[in-house]
């Protein structure tokens, strides 16, 4: 699964690692919660999208603010918001199949969190922080979903897919989130219905991980220090 993420830099200088997408209107809300270093569901991020209303005089992609947890616009209030879908099902599954089909979308990060079963019995868990090798930020596959709470607002909202482990993140976990190489972009945002072969394990020698300590189990906790990498802590924590 996928349900941590962190930005290490501004929300500007993250929309100029991404020049293939313009900036939408309503990002200009997100400019004072980057960096984000303990991202997690619930809160609103910048994605890359195509079928939206854009600004005039713009065409192709645009960054546009959405939050992160997947409602489908015939759910219910109260009901619970899916942070992850697995690419396996995603384009056959009823709840996703329009969501994948046309609106697929970008999320840009410079990295996730994952957490490590030490002793299998879910209570002592270890963090790690996963990015690139080359620290460059990079775009996990996503769709979205526009849907209107009980007062009627609409709200942009997102999942991040997610696919079998490379051989790095095996070691931690038996998932990991779907990551795009840059070339291939625009053919996820593109109307082609499904783009399916590039849902898969990205390249492990192109990625790194580190073990970072347990006050990440926490989004209470974002600072830089989130990311400090630490020896083996065999303290039990919750998540």
């Amino acid at each position: 699964m996928c349900g941590r993420i962190f930005v290490r830099t501004s929300l500007e200088e993250l929309i100029g690692n991404f020049p293939l997408a313009v900036k939408g209107g309503d990002i200009d809300g997100l400019g004072n919660r980057f960096p984000r270093w303990n991202g997690a569901p619930s809160q609103d991020y910048p994605i890359i999208v195509r079928d939206i209303v854009r600004e005039p005089d713009t065409s192709g992609p645009i960054f546009a603010a959405a939050r992160w947890g997947l409602m489908t616009s015939w759910a219910k209030p109260g009901g619970r918001p899916l942070v992850n879908v697995r690419c396996e099902t995603v384009a056959s599954n009823g709840m996703f199949r329009a969501a994948y089909r046309s609106r697929r979308c970008l999320v840009p990060i410079n990295g996730f969190f994952e957490w490590k079963d030490i002793l299998g019995t879910g209570k002592n868990k270890q963090p790690y922080a996963i990015a690139m090798k080359d620290g460059a930020p990079f775009a996990l596959a996503g769709i979205w979903e526009t849907w209107k709470d009980e007062n009627g607002v609409s709200i942009r909202n997102f999942a991040v897919l997610t696919c079998e482990p490379n051989e790095m993140m095996a070691a931690i976990h038996d998932r990991m989130p779907v990551i795009l190489h840059r070339e291939d972009y625009e053919r996820w945002l593109s109307p082609e219905p499904d783009p399916s072969d590039l849902m898969k394990p990205f390249p492990a020698e192109l990625m790194t991980m580190w073990k970072i300590g347990r006050s990440v189990g926490s989004p209470k906790n974002d600072g830089p220090e989130i990311l400090d990498e630490v020896e083996d802590d065999p303290e039990p924590t919750l998540i």
